[in-house]
């Protein structure tokens, strides 16, 4: 999105015209900025076979996963849900990585009618698998034990995370695979999302390249993905080139050492989505205390909780008002919850009606929408080649009460 003439536009489109056409709150997805981010990406790396799976659970509308499926991806998925969306969006099953927690034996047969690849992270399940699926090709999800990850509840690599088999039980999921034959096709690790530090995830590496050389019968190692983008205009993020050039260079050393040209893969999501997202809201009214002017919007944590959930920083802009003079406000939302987006921000003078558009509002943030407070979700609408398509119609009260069946019950008053 750039401010052109005092407007701000996306692909030449301008937004309050958009807004004006899909109504508000609404979320806006670039889709030239997708396409951007997955050429970045393949174009970091130099190894003779690499595959990226598209991590859905960052966004998973169907037209979003059209888009990346065509760009060559493939997808990771964490439930059934997601492995149907992946197929309406025409993946085919081999296309399609399913990595679960903590889920039911029922479910990973379900995921096995439809013919995917199927990820197992923890012994009970590979126990399982071998006792009644030896011939089930799966890949296995280890814990390298390691701290990685913009904060705690988006680590997931570290001693104490439910993800995965621990590195040191390497041992006993050998003698499983061996006892029953099970059919490995590949090693998975997932250390957490926002990793700044290359070094960091070039050791977790190592540790799954270690693991991996207990295991001369698969045939591709996936390391997950996690990358950190910008949310700040000086912020820091990842430096894929670097990461790539480091990794390729290891990965391919890796292989000639073990005889075997093995293929690597990623699973990005907020890499290729968050920065393609914009969030827009109207301001219902400007409010000063004693202390504080706050700008109330028309959404809440209903819509876009990272910043209550996660202490995410989302920059907010005034798009009615670009040029107006910068005041101090703290945004906050409508839900009869403390639901502030952020705290004392500068901002281009807020007025009431003003809409306002929150950045990187492309990953986990339409994904983690709910109807708190009985709230509608919003619309959803995708630009591609400077044409606006609307992928998702805004919800009305009979999508709210669609699943209510209100029997006739003998209520008694009293």
């Amino acid at each position: 999105m750039q401010l052109v003439d005092k407007s701000y536009q996306i692909q030449g489109l301008p937004v309050i015209e958009l807004c004006k056409k899909y109504g508000l709150p609404l979320f806006v997805y670039d889709g030239q900025r997708i396409e951007e981010q997955y050429h970045r990406l393949s174009d970091a790396f130099d190894v003779p076979k690499i595959r990226f799976h598209y991590a859905c659970k960052a966004l998973s509308n169907v037209s979003i996963l059209r888009l990346i499926r065509a760009l060559g991806a493939g997808v990771d998925v964490v439930s059934i849900g997601e492995i149907l969306l992946a197929l309406q969006a025409g993946f085919q099953p081999d296309d399609i990585m399913y990595t679960p927690s903590s889920v039911s034996i029922a479910e990973y047969e379900e995921a096995m009618k439809h013919s995917v690849r199927i990820n197992v992270d923890n012994l009970e399940r590979l126990e399982y698998f071998g006792q009644h699926f030896p011939d089930q090709p799966i890949c296995i999800r280890i814990n390298p034990h390691i701290m990685a990850g913009g904060n705690k509840k988006i680590s997931v690599g570290h001693i104490d995370s439910k993800f995965g088999i621990s590195i040191h039980q390497i041992g006993r999921i050998r003698e499983l695979v061996d006892q029953y034959k099970i059919s490995v096709e590949g090693l998975h690790m997932h250390t957490g999302s926002d990793i700044l530090d290359v070094d960091v995830f070039l050791a977790a590496t190592d540790v799954l390249f270690a693991a991996a050389r207990e295991f001369p019968e698969i045939s591709f190692i996936d390391f997950g993905s996690g990358f950190k983008v910008k949310y700040r205009v000086d912020d820091n993020e990842t430096n894929i080139e670097l990461f790539g050039q480091e990794m390729s260079r290891k990965f391919r050393k890796y292989c000639h050492e073990v005889g075997k040209e093995l293929q690597l893969i990623f699973e990005p999501g907020k890499f290729l989505v968050s920065e393609a997202g914009y969030f827009f809201v109207k301001t219902n009214l400007v409010k000063h205390t004693t202390s504080t002017v706050f700008a109330g919007v028309d959404s809440g944590f209903n819509h876009l909780i990272r910043p209550m959930f996660y202490d995410a920083h989302h920059e907010i802009e005034n798009i009615s008002n670009p040029t107006g003079l910068p005041k101090i406000y703290s945004v906050v939302g409508y839900i009869c919850e403390t639901d502030t987006f952020a705290w004392n921000r500068k901002i281009p003078e807020i007025r009431e009606g003003d809409i306002l558009v929150f950045r990187n509002a492309g990953a986990y943030s339409f994904q983690m929408a709910s109807n708190y407070n009985s709230r509608l979700i919003p619309a959803e609408v995708l630009i591609y080649q400077g044409q606006d398509y609307l992928i998702r119609e805004r919800q009305d009260f009979d999508d709210l009460i669609r699943h209510q069946t209100d029997p006739e019950i003998p209520f008694i008053p009293r």
